[in-house]
């Protein structure tokens, strides 16, 4: 198989960043470049155009390598529960829910067959692949059971690549220190090293190039700058706040609820290039203030995280402000918090049948959680009793367990092309509850969103940003930025020999 595998010295050096430029490099060159990740941990998914789950990176880095995502690209998907449990999605679909003990014993061969499966097919229909690795290939305690890093590589029979972050600190080390904790077999695989995330002059850095091709004997195929605002969509909790740490300080303050469970905070991207906005993300009741709205996002563990709000005291400034008139939007977990009561009949959500929770009391309506996951692509429009654009489309996709039904005759949010009326929308906007992740990748919609915020405050409304304009460009900057710091030609012999050096 023609490919290579980006491996990292540690987790978030900038294997996700890195793979995208890649596919999107290799697609101009015309070479059909599947992008694969073999097991990702992550509550940031992608849904695919018949239904399934993948790694919200994969589903990128395809969309970059101009390919529709499949779920060959990332056949195993874990999304943390708790701090021990996740449940995996396989081939798109949520099975089980595993300890991480459990999963290890019991999922390994299981894993490999999908594994070698999903390659299989990827040499079959394209002319490369660009496989991302996970954390570190050297976690001597999780070695004999990994399907991420080194036995992905094997099973391809592709060259790695290792990328390390300077900007953390310690490159010199990490990158000798991870070669040295290889097996033999496993340090022939490596044939390049990038170094990712360099602030400042690079020629200060070619006494470190020289060092480390000479102490090492694998050539340095480039020093990547720090690529700041790339506005590529993030894959975990671990990228968010590098992906937020540039929020403007603008008049519109905007709190988002930053769940411990927070699951496809890629909903709040778009805001990043609204200049007015000002994007805070309040973990804590001191942090709260007094903002102009509140988003409630996605969260892979509803219940428990509607406990951590109540414990933290986060609940009740939240009923306050929705009290006093204050703009609130619940989006798929953060919709059903806002609801009256959360029945877990099925034991989904919290393990516990028929467990019950009280919600905020905002949305008068009660959500049961069922055994099984609702995931589709959605397309629809705004309810005839919202007083929105009527024939406005609005797209996005679902992803939840369980049914939220309303008790009092509100206005529902949406009209669903299937006609089923979704979602809840209250006093002209002030209080919106849906299950469609991406609402706010909806231009018009944000922009009439932010414009009734604007309205309250008493300041200049503004027109729509089409963020969807810039989203197949900013794939081409990111390309042409990392390719002028690559040695190119060097790295396309790498991915070309098809099989270790």
């Amino acid at each position: 198989m023609k490919g290579v595998m980006i491996q990292g010295t540690a987790s978030d050096v900038g294997k996700s960043l890195i793979v995208t430029a890649l596919c999107r490099m290799l697609a101009n060159e015309g070479i059909k470049a599947a992008p694969f990740k073999s097991q990702n941990m992550s509550n940031n998914s992608y849904v695919t155009l018949d239904g399934r789950e993948i790694g919200r990176a994969q589903g990128i880095q395809a969309e970059a390598a101009r390919l529709e995502p499949t779920v060959w690209m990332n056949p195993i998907l874990l999304k943390p529960r708790s701090d021990q449990h996740s449940e995996v999605v396989f081939l798109g679909k949520a099975i089980e829910t595993f300890s991480g003990y459990a999963y290890r014993e019991q999922f390994y061969e299981k894993g490999i067959e999908v594994i070698k499966k999903s390659l299989d097919h990827l040499k079959e229909n394209f002319d490369a692949v660009v496989i991302e690795g996970a954390g570190s290939p050297v976690e001597i305690n999780l070695k004999d059971r990994e399907i991420v890093n080194m036995r992905v590589a094997e099973l391809a029979d592709v060259p790695v690549v290792l990328v390390a972050d300077i900007d953390r600190g310690g490159v010199f080390a990490t990158i000798v220190g991870t070669l040295d904790l290889m097996e033999p077999q496993e340090r022939q695989r490596v044939a390049g090293l990038i170094i990712n995330k360099f602030r400042g002059d690079i020629t200060l850095f070619e006494d470190g190039i020289q060092w480390l091709e000479e102490r090492t004997g694998v050539p340095v195929l480039g020093v990547l700058p720090f690529v700041e605002n790339h506005m590529i969509d993030a894959e975990d909790s671990l990228s968010l706040h590098t992906q937020f740490s540039n929020t403007k300080k603008g008049i519109l303050d905007i709190v988002v609820i930053q769940l411990p469970f927070i699951s496809n905070y890629n909903d709040l991207e778009p805001f990043l290039f609204e200049e007015d906005v000002s994007l805070r993300w309040v973990k804590h009741a001191s942090e709260f203030g007094r903002p102009d709205a509140i988003i409630i996002p996605g969260t892979k563990s509803t219940i428990s995280d509607l406990e951590n709000l109540k414990e933290k005291g986060l609940d009740r400034l939240i009923q306050n402000h929705v009290d006093h008139g204050g703009l609130v939007v619940g989006i798929c977990g953060g919709y059903q918090i806002l609801c009256e009561e959360l029945v877990d009949e099925a034991g989904s959500d919290t393990g516990a049948l028929n467990f019950t929770q009280k919600g905020l009391g905002c949305i008068p309506a009660i959500t049961t959680f069922y055994k099984e996951k609702k995931v589709n692509r959605v397309i629809g429009k705004y309810h005839k009793c919202t007083g929105l654009p009527a024939n406005q489309q609005v797209v996005g996709y679902e992803i939840h367990l369980g049914k939220t039904v309303v008790s009092k005759k509100e206005f529902p949010f949406l009209t669903l092309e299937n006609g089923v009326e979704e979602g809840y929308f209250a006093n002209d906007g002030q209080i919106i509850g849906t299950y469609l992740h991406h609402l706010f990748h909806n231009d018009e919609w944000r922009n009439h969103w932010l414009n009734m915020i604007r309205k309250r405050k008493g300041i200049q409304l503004q027109e729509p940003t089409f963020i969807r304009n810039f989203k197949d460009n900013k794939y081409e900057i990111l390309a042409s930025k990392i390719k002028s710091h690559l040695k190119w030609d060097l790295l396309k012999e790498i991915i070309n020999q098809g099989s270790t050096r």
